[in-house]
C-alpha cells in the first residue's frame, strides 16, 4: 500500500493506539452479541432488527461527531421503529420448534443491542478521523481497519480459547451437513466478505458520515431476509413482509431526502 501510494505509515501515538485497542475490543462484542443474536433468531428476523443500526448511527453521530439531524432522519427513526414493533408483535409466527421463549428474547435485545454498538463504533470511528488522523491520506482508511480487526480478532481467540470452543468448532464441522470442507469455506468467505464490509464502511466514515455509514449497512436488510428466504427457507409471515417493506421505506426516504439530485439542497425535505 506504501509503496503504490508513496505514502507513509501514521505514527502511532499513545492516543491512536489505545483507540485501535478499544475499537477492536468493542468490535469484538458487537460480533459476539449478533451470534447470539442469529443463534436464537431466524436469519432474515434478525437482518430486519439489525436495520436499528441506521437509529444509533443517527443519534450518535449526533452527540458525538455532530452529524446533523433533519426530519428525513427523524422520520427515517420513527419509520424503521415502527417496522421493529411490527416484527414483536409478530414473534410467534418465525420462532424455531426448538428455540424457547427465553432464547428468542434473548435473541431481539442482543439483536438491538448489537445494532447499538455497532452505530457507536461508526460514531467512535468518525472521532478518530476527525480528531487523530485529519489530513491525511486516505491510506488511513486501511491502517485502522487492520489495526482494529487485529485487536478485535486478539480478543475474540481469548474468548474462545477460554470457552474452549474450538474443539467445539470441529465437532459441529464433522455435523455440518455439507462436510467439512463446506464448513471451513463458509467461516474463510465469511472472513473474506466481512472485511470488505468493514473496508466499506470505514471508507465511508472517512469520506462522509456516521449516519450514511448507517444507511448503507442498512440497505443490506432487504436482500439478507429475501436471501435467507429462498436460500434457508426462512419463515416469512405477513407481518415480516409488511416489516420488510416499511423498513425499505424508511431507507428510501431517508435516501431521497438527505441526497439530492439536483443543485437544490433537499436535506429539510421529509417523506
Amino acid at each position: 500500500m506504501y509503496f503504490f501510494t508513496k505514502a507513509s505509515p501514521t505514527p502511532l501515538t499513545l492516543k491512536l493506539a489505545l483507540s485501535y485497542i478499544g475499537l477492536g475490543f468493542l468490535s469484538a462484542a458487537d460480533n459476539l452479541m449478533y451470534a447470539y443474536a442469529y443463534a436464537y433468531l431466524p436469519a432474515s428476523t434478525a437482518s430486519l432488527l439489525a436495520s436499528t443500526v441506521l437509529i444509533f448511527s443517527a443519534i450518535f453521530g449526533y452527540f458525538i461527531v455532530n452529524n446533523k439531524i433533519n426530519l428525513s432522519t427523524i422520520n427515517s427513526i420513527v419509520v424503521i421503529t415502527a417496522a421493529m414493533i411490527i416484527i414483536a408483535l409478530d414473534s410467534d409466527s418465525d420462532r424455531f420448534s426448538y428455540i424457547t421463549d427465553t432464547q428468542y428474547a434473548l435473541g431481539f435485545m442482543w439483536d438491538i443491542l448489537g445494532s447499538a454498538l455497532h452505530g457507536l463504533i461508526f460514531a467512535l470511528s468518525e472521532l478518530v478521523f476527525i480528531k487523530l488522523l485529519e489530513g491525511r491520506s486516505f491510506h488511513v482508511v486501511l491502517e485502522q481497519q487492520v489495526a482494529v480487526s487485529f485487536f478485535a480478532f486478539v480478543f475474540t481467540t481469548i474468548g474462545v480459547i477460554v470457552n474452549e470452543d474450538f474443539h467445539g468448532m470441529s465437532a459441529e464441522a464433522k455435523r455440518f451437513i455439507g462436510g467439512e470442507s463446506t464448513y471451513y469455506m463458509v467461516i474463510i468467505w465469511g472472513v473474506i466478505t466481512f472485511q470488505l464490509g468493514v473496508l466499506g464502511s470505514t471508507a465511508v466514515l472517512y469520506l462522509s458520515s456516521t449516519v450514511l455509514a448507517g444507511v448503507l449497512n442498512s440497505i443490506r436488510v432487504p436482500l439478507t431476509s429475501i436471501a435467507a428466504v429462498i436460500l434457508m427457507n426462512d419463515p416469512m409471515s405477513g407481518f415480516k413482509i409488511l416489516s420488510l417493506f416499511v423498513t425499505f421505506w424508511g431507507f428510501a426516504c431517508y435516501i431521497y431526502a438527505s441526497y439530492p439530485v439536483s443543485h437544490v439542497s433537499s436535506s429539510s425535505s421529509s417523506c
